[in-house]
């Protein structure tokens, strides 16, 4: 099973790496324990982030760059326009990264 480590990046992500390494430096927690933590973090986030938010936005924008590696799409766009109901934002420059959630949750 693939896990794409996205919501690490978070402030609770990377909050809770951290709290980890310290438990694993002082020897509080195995480092095997540690990473599967992490993993059941990225599963958690990836089904409350799908069962939970119903909002959708529309994004349209200059499409800079694009890539597609081990099943995660990233675009880069520029000038982009975000809209959600009646309100909008421009955004000079925006990276959006897409993965495909079933390869997380078993």
């Amino acid at each position: 099973m693939a896990t794409f480590e996205i919501y690490r990046r978070s402030t609770i992500g990377m909050l809770l790496t951290e709290i980890l390494d310290e438990m694993v430096s002082s020897c509080t927690l195995s480092p095997e324990l540690a990473i599967q933590v992490l993993v059941q973090f990225d599963k958690s986030m990836t089904e409350a982030l799908g069962s939970q938010v119903k909002d959708r936005i529309t994004i349209k924008g200059h499409l800079h760059t694009y890539r597609f590696c081990d099943h995660v799409w990233t675009f880069i766009l520029q000038d982009a326009l975000v809209k959600k109901g009646l309100s909008q934002a421009k955004v000079n420059r925006m990276k959006i990264v897409a993965c495909d959630s079933q390869l997380l949750v078993p």
